[in-house]
C-alpha cells in the first residue's frame, strides 16, 4: 500500500478546518451516500457498525433541533445545508449475524439484561460508533463536503425529539456543506510527536 498524494493528504487533514460558516448552495443525496459508502468500509470491533446517521436538509427538520442547540451553535447549524446527527445503536448486537457472519457467537457476548452486558453494550457502541462518527468526516471530506463536527448541544433533547424509543443515542453533531472561508478561526495550536507520543 502506498501513500496518498500530497493534494489528498491536504483535503483530509493539514488544510481541513472546521467550518463556521456556510456558502450558498445543497449537498445532495448523492453525496451524502458517496460519503457513507466510504465510511461504512473502515473498521469497527467485530464489524459490529453501530452508528446510525439521520441527516437534517429541510428547515422544518433543522428547526427540531433549535431547542438542544447552545447559543453559541445556533446560526451555524441552522445555516449549514445539512446537520448530520452521528448517533449509535445501543443495541447493535441484534445484526452480528448479519454483519459478523463468520463467528456464530459474537451475538452472545453482549446479549442479557445483567449490569455487565449493558456496560459492555455501551462501551462497544459509543466506542465503535464514535470511530464511525470520525471515519465520516474524513470521508465527507474526501467526496468535498467541509464539515463542522461539534458537542454543543443537548444530546438529551435530540435523543427525545429524534430518538423517542430510546434505542439509538446521539454522540455528536456534524455540520456539512461548503465552508464559508471568511469564517474560518485561526488554526490553533497542535502538539508536536514529541510532546504526547512514546516509542518504546
Amino acid at each position: 500500500m502506498t501513500t496518498i498524494d500530497e493534494n489528498a493528504l491536504d483535503q483530509l487533514f493539514r488544510q481541513a478546518r472546521t467550518a463556521n460558516g456556510w456558502l450558498a448552495g445543497e449537498v445532495s443525496d448523492q453525496t451524502l451516500q458517496a460519503a457513507f459508502d466510504l465510511m461504512k468500509m473502515a473498521p469497527t470491533a467485530a464489524n459490529a457498525q453501530p452508528a446510525r446517521f439521520v441527516f437534517l436538509r429541510s428547515a422544518a427538520a433543522k428547526e427540531r433541533l433549535r431547542p438542544a442547540l447552545s447559543p453559541g451553535n445556533l446560526d451555524k447549524t441552522l445555516s449549514a445545508p445539512v446537520v448530520a446527527i452521528i448517533a449509535y445503536d445501543t443495541m447493535f448486537h441484534e445484526h452480528l449475524p448479519q454483519v459478523f457472519p463468520h463467528n456464530p457467537s459474537a451475538r452472545s457476548w453482549f446479549e442479557g439484561d445483567s449490569e455487565a452486558a449493558r456496560n459492555a453494550r455501551e462501551r462497544s457502541a459509543f466506542r465503535n460508533g464514535t470511530l464511525q462518527g470520525a471515519y465520516f468526516i474524513l470521508a465527507a471530506r474526501a467526496v468535498g463536503l467541509d464539515c463542522g463536527a461539534m458537542s454543543g448541544f443537548d444530546n438529551a433533547k435530540v435523543d427525545r425529539e429524534f430518538f423517542p424509543d430510546g434505542r439509538f443515542r446521539s454522540n455528536f453533531l456534524c455540520n456539512l456543506g461548503h465552508a464559508d472561508p471568511s469564517k474560518y478561526f485561526d488554526r490553533s495550536p497542535r502538539f508536536s510527536f514529541e510532546a504526547v507520543c512514546s516509542v518504546l
